[in-house]
């Protein structure tokens, strides 16, 4: 499950993951942040992105191990396609990053531009990028990229979900239906 911060991802992901009985949720991001902490490489979660991007993907490719090993049935990654840097932008899900999770199904969470940054703004735990409404039209197309290159390394289907206000719990549950098609 990917999406651009703000774009209520983390909210449909928990919705769906209590709605599907035997799922686990697993953030990428905390994975990755518990190995950076454990090497004392960050105090925070916002200054994992501040890294050198080498450190990153080490950090990734860590991360990306842990969670091929668990065994649940199925298992909801939440996660970001892409990552703003100082260096630019770089792929969350690199080609040694999917190759390890060996993902079923890739989902992309969209809202509208100023819904997301509105979303953004209200979120006084993180420190997020300001962007104008210009610069979140082109990460959320940016997104739809990555998202077409994930599927194309692994094969997966990809589907984009929008989730507007107040569709959280609409959203997770027609991915719990898809899910339990996609299993049974």
């Amino acid at each position: 499950m990917v999406g651009v911060p703000g774009v209520g991802k983390s909210t449909v992901v928990d919705r769906l993951v209590s709605d599907y009985p035997g799922s686990r949720l697993v953030n990428f991001g905390t994975v990755m942040f518990d190995q950076a902490l454990s090497r004392k490489w960050v105090k925070d979660r916002d200054d994992m992105r501040k890294m050198p991007v080498e450190k990153q993907k080490r950090l990734q490719r860590a991360a990306a191990t842990e969670i091929a090993k668990m065994r649940e049935r199925v298992v909801v990654v939440d996660t970001h396609l892409f990552i703003r840097t100082k260096e630019g932008f770089w792929p969350g899900l690199p080609f040694e990053v999917v190759r390890a999770l060996k993902p079923t199904h890739l989902v992309l969470v969209e809202a509208s531009p100023e819904e997301v940054l509105r979303r953004r703004g209200a979120d006084k735990t993180r420190y997020r990028d300001k962007l104008t409404a210009k610069g979140m039209t082109e990460e959320l197309e940016l997104a739809r990229s990555f998202l077409t290159v994930s599927s194309t390394l692994t094969g997966a289907p990809m589907l984009v979900v929008n989730n507007g206000d107040g569709k959280a719990d609409e959203v997770a549950s027609s991915l719990s239906t898809m899910l339990r098609r996609a299993t049974s």
